[in-house]
């Protein structure tokens, strides 16, 4: 059998079982929280509705916002995540899914030509994306130049979200993964808008990134303290 090429799109039975099996768990797991959810941008009032947006977030806070954004959204908008080419990524695809979240393949390390392509298109048809731009395998909280390229690029704003959880649990991952302890408290915030000029240079272009991931790294100090690198 011919080896697997580096950058193919891997996906597998077991995958994809687990993947919707912990979709599920997530589901009722997130169904015990106490939401507080803030909409600073307005994403689902009249006017912005049809206007597709970048969403960023840390990938530590992900287990959180899929069904924050099934309260907000109430199906008004469609979004799609960026998941990885690798088995995880396939296990996530399918997570997403039980959530009514549709995802584009590829990153960093994979397909990461493909998956801008892919995220660029599903903007132009009018459909979200969302991003965690420390993924999938970091450094934590480093905002990586793809989504930044990507908001300027499409001519659309970055919407960081903020998650705080009032108590949680942190796995032994290299994001210190956060589980939120059942029927605590959770706020998410989706952020005001973030445009990112055409044609900037590369210094311009680099200080627009530190911006960006400055302003991501501030809505993880409430409202509990934890080491930033």
């Amino acid at each position: 059998m011919a080896d697997e090429p580096r950058n193919a799109i891997r996906e597998s039975r077991k995958s994809r079982a687990l993947g919707t099996l912990a979709g599920w768990l997530m589901r009722i797991w997130c169904s015990t929280l106490r939401y507080e959810i803030l909409d600073r941008h307005g994403i689902c009032s009249p006017e912005q509705l049809g206007k597709p947006l970048v969403f960023a977030l840390w990938h530590n806070r992900l287990f959180m916002v899929p069904h924050a954004w099934r309260k907000l959204t109430k199906g008004q908008r469609q979004v799609k995540v960026l998941t990885s080419a690798s088995h995880d990524g396939s296990a996530l695809a399918h997570a997403m899914h039980v959530f009514g979240i549709g995802a584009v393949r590829g990153s960093t390390s994979r397909r990461a030509v493909a998956a801008l392509v892919g995220l660029r298109r599903t903007l132009q048809d009018g459909v979200d994306v969302c991003i965690t731009p420390d993924g999938p395998r970091g450094p934590m909280y480093h905002l990586q130049a793809g989504a930044v390229k990507l908001a300027q690029s499409a001519g659309v704003p970055i919407i960081p979200i903020h998650v705080e959880p009032s108590a949680h649990w942190r796995l032994k991952s290299w994001d210190r993964f956060i589980i939120p302890v059942p029927f605590s408290h959770v706020r998410v915030i989706f952020d005001e808008a973030l445009a990112v000029e055409p044609g900037l240079s590369e210094d311009a272009f680099e200080a627009e990134r530190v911006r960006i991931e400055s302003i991501l790294r501030a809505g993880i100090r409430e409202p509990f303290s934890e080491p930033i690198p």
